[in-house]
């Protein structure tokens, strides 16, 4: 940690445009922080792929964003957090945030009934990930999941209007074995999920809580700077640079829905 500056940016990678809900919550808790994007969309979707090929990425995709000079690295995809985190915690002397922890902590905050679900990718769910973490935090909490695989492609197409019947429906799909679990908080172990909220809420009703990771990410990335003195000076807003692997017209159009606000600027990287 001594050679690391409060000046320097925090840097984010995701397998795509999901991990922008992460620095929109970062973003908003922290506006003075510089921060760096890096949005593999030339390799998306990481949900998919094996544990091997996920770790090589995410080896790939550190390496870019040290070269930046970064001061925290956010491990902003749920898959990746599942099956790199602890390499990457090896690999390199940064500090390193993931997305599951996090999320964890929240829904063992929340949780009065002790019953938990997760929803997520094939692959974060069958790492178990979640479980483990959540079980870590309190053994007595039942945990119950669900992937939800569509989730992301109608996240990416902008359709998450809870009165859409094709939304509307899906969700149902997906969430109605969680309901007959008795669940009082649902994590939503995607980056892509939260712009879902609406439905997701209307469909497991009020008195679930859904925990949104990102938020939940966000505040750890304070916590850590704060307590390694890695806090920018609060004397005007930081800067956002993003970086992608391809096809960046397609990540400013979609990259709005994730971020609430126009993407400028885009740098075509190749890392492959």
């Amino acid at each position: 940690m001594n050679n690391l500056n409060s000046e320097h940016a925090i840097g984010i990678f995701d397998s795509g445009i999901g991990g922008l809900t992460v620095l929109r919550e970062i973003k908003r808790l922290l506006p003075q922080e510089h921060i760096i994007y890096l949005g593999d969309t030339a390799r998306v979707p990481y949900g998919t792929r094996s544990a091997q090929t996920v770790l090589k990425y995410s080896i790939a995709n550190t390496d870019f964003l040290l070269r930046q000079n970064i001061k925290l690295l956010v491990i902003a995809c749920n898959t990746a957090s599942a099956v790199a985190t602890d390499a990457l915690r090896e690999r390199y002397a940064i500090p390193v945030i993931e997305v599951i922890t996090p999320g964890a902590r929240g829904a063992v905050r929340s949780t009065r009934s002790r019953k938990v679900g997760i929803i997520g990718t094939e692959t974060t769910i069958k790492s178990n990930a979640y479980q483990k973490a959540i079980r870590a935090l309190n053994p007595q909490i039942e945990v119950f999941t669900r992937p939800c695989p569509l989730f992301v492609p109608l996240a990416e197409e902008g359709w998450c209007d809870p009165q859409d019947e094709i939304v509307r429906l899906t969700a149902l799909r997906y969430l109605e074995e969680l309901q007959g679990h008795g669940i009082d908080t649902l994590v939503l172990g995607c980056t892509h999920y939260p712009l879902l909220k609406g439905v997701i809420q209307k469909v497991m009703g009020d008195p679930v809580t859904l925990i949104d990771s990102a938020e939940e990410t966000a505040r750890e990335v304070e916590k850590l700077l704060e307590e390694n003195g890695l806090l920018r000076a609060q004397t005007g807003k930081g800067t956002c640079s993003f970086f992608v692997t391809d096809i960046p017209h397609r990540f400013i159009e979609t990259g709005k829905l994730f971020l609430g606000k126009e993407i400028e600027t885009v740098q075509l990287i190749d890392i492959l």
